[in-house]
């Protein structure tokens, strides 16, 4: 029995000399940890390996911010708008002639004349006749439509727009649109004019 049980003991001692010490290796994304064996005590020991002291990272110095790569800069979206249109309309000498809308034709008593600033609101004003008569002295072009009810005589109808001034901002610019009596569209039409210039459109009245 003493025999049989000094036995057991010896092969338990075996097998645990034996066996290899394996340290398993992390799930993160870091540096591998190797197990050693201490010259001292004979037991493993955890050692690190060697890596950058400093981080790659924070080697590279972020890029100064230039305001010179956006040509926009700072500015608004209505300043670039501004900008936009002050450059879109340098003076022409076009602009200082007076300018034909071309021909309408409709059946109705009278048809409503709508105008505005299509571009830059900058106080543009114009004085409209209708067949060489007055019918309004200064009317300031806004961003929104601002309605004329012109009445008709039978045959050909003049309705001239002269430019007042010519605002802050470029040459007077207008869009007109031009509606029957029915409320049908029948003109879209727009204006460059300079100050004294005028823009012309024949309305016939079959």
């Amino acid at each position: 029995m003493r025999t049989k049980l000094l036995f057991i003991c010896f092969l338990c001692f075996w097998i645990a000399s034996s066996a290899q010490i394996e340290i398993p290796r992390t799930t993160n994304t870091g540096p591998i940890i190797k197990a050693e064996e201490s010259n001292s005590t004979g037991f493993p020991i955890l050692k690190r390996e060697e890596t950058e002291t400093e981080s790659r990272f924070l080697k590279e110095k972020p890029k100064p911010i230039d305001l010179r790569e956006n040509p926009n800069g700072l500015m608004t979206e209505a300043d670039v708008m501004k900008k936009k249109w002050e450059k879109d309309n340098e003076i022409k000498e076009e602009y200082r002639r007076d300018q034909s809308l071309g021909n309408v034709v409709t059946q109705g008593r009278f048809v409503e004349v709508y105008c505005r600033d299509h571009q830059y609101i900058d106080g543009d004003k114009v004085q409209i006749f209708v067949n060489g008569e007055l019918v309004a002295a200064s009317v300031t072009l806004h961003a929104g439509f601002q309605p004329i009810l012109v009445t008709l005589q039978n045959g050909f109808n003049s309705i001239e727009f002269v430019a007042l001034n010519q605002g802050s901002s470029g040459p007077n610019t207008a869009e007109l649109r031009v509606l029957s009596e029915k409320g049908e569209q029948l003109a879209i039409k727009e204006w460059n004019l300079l100050t004294g210039a005028k823009a012309e459109l024949i309305v016939v009245k079959n």
